[in-house]
């Protein structure tokens, strides 16, 4: 029996939709990573009961964040984007969530911009508070650790395909890791926005919208660009014809990330046929309906769309595109950016030979 509900809602479903590809279906994928986090925080004497915790968020990491500090008797504070829905929002306030938001226009740049200043002139007025830097701190990969057990010892001995949303890199980057370092053969593959920086895709901007949660417009200081093996940029039409087909043909009802990772995983289902493919879904699709399952009927059938295979990020395009990454470093202008804008940033890997990267002993955070 469970202690408190954070744990339900990050333990996720494994459902086998047909011989070779698997769902990873969440209910909230980042409760796994916040939960490990606060209390690793709390058993080294970072934080205390009663402290606060503040960061930023788009929606799914601020709900995330709100159960850890409740199950632990902490106080959260939320920089929010103006995406975060009206749901979430009443959610939030009756956990006590201190929730500000910002406001003005949709460029995402901005907003993440915006969102980070504010954080600095939070701290600047309560340097007590601490910053849970869920785009930067490797603290966070510590939840996967019992996902990685459990797919281990359930989906088989064989290879496997890990696809999912890039994301902060706390998420299919931190699981292939903790797989990877019980032996097993694992490729992963990165499914990404048109207009995100993270591997070099800002010059290709989405006519519709980014897709919350698994790209940025700013250098995220936690992924490890290295341990990926290919990726894919979807754009929102081809990710809500992935989420409206996974419900029609597998009744699951995921959000629209797990759209775009679905829409990968068969194609890569199709590329290798000798190992399990298994996708990620890090949410339900409920604060998706409005924006894509009432659109349904614009679903594009999956047999019509096929990736565009490239050598360099130069050459992606609308509305799919492959590469093969092969655990290739950060974009050299995502690095420059990232190390001018954190300097400080907290890692467990930026010493490590190249050599040593795809299975490193960790060195924890404190």
């Amino acid at each position: 029996m469970d202690d408190h509900i954070s744990e339900a809602v990050g333990r996720p479903d494994l459902i086998r939709l047909d011989d070779s590809l698997t769902c990873l279906r969440f209910e909230t994928m980042k409760a796994v990573s916040a939960l490990a986090a606060v209390r690793h925080l709390l058993e080294t004497g970072a934080v205390r009961p009663g402290d606060t915790l503040i960061d930023s968020s788009s929606g799914i990491y601020a709900y995330a964040l709100a159960l850890a500090c409740h199950r632990y008797e902490l106080r959260c504070h939320i920089i929010g984007s103006a995406a975060v829905d009206r749901t979430l929002r009443t959610q939030l306030e009756v956990l006590g969530v201190r929730l500000e938001l910002m406001r003005g226009g949709n460029d995402l740049k901005l907003d993440q911009n915006r969102r980070v200043a504010r954080i600095r002139e939070i701290l600047a007025e309560h340097p007590e508070y601490h910053w849970m830097r869920q785009y930067h701190d490797d603290i966070h990969d510590l939840g996967y650790a019992e996902v990685a057990d459990r797919i281990a010892s359930e989906a088989g001995a064989g290879p496997l395909t890990l696809v999912g949303g890039v994301g902060t890199g706390v998420s299919t980057g931190a699981l292939a890791q903790q797989l990877r370092r019980r032996a097993v053969d694992v490729r992963l593959v990165g499914v990404q926005p048109f207009g995100s920086v993270t591997f070099g895709c800002e010059h290709v901007a989405d006519p519709e919208i980014i897709i919350a949660g698994i790209g940025s417009s700013i250098p995220f200081g936690n992924v490890r660009h290295d341990r990926y093996d290919t990726v894919h940029w979807t754009a929102f039409d081809a990710a809500l014809s992935g989420s409206i087909d996974l419900l029609r043909r597998h009744a699951v009802f995921a959000g629209l990330s797990a759209g775009a990772a679905y829409l990968a995983a068969r194609w890569e289902c199709r590329a290798e046929t000798d190992r399990t493919v298994m996708f990620v879904a890090a949410d339900t699709g409920h604060r998706y309906v409005d924006t894509v399952f009432d659109r349904h009927r614009e679903a594009i059938p999956l047999e019509d769309l096929a990736p565009r295979q490239v050598r360099s990020s130069a050459e992606v395009d609308l509305p799919w595109s492959r590469m093969d990454w092969n655990g290739s470093s950060a974009p050299a202008a995502a690095g420059e950016e990232l190390r001018k804008r954190w300097p400080d940033r907290r890692s467990a890997h930026d010493d490590m030979p190249a050599a040593d990267r795809r299975q490193p002993e960790r060195k924890e955070d404190t």
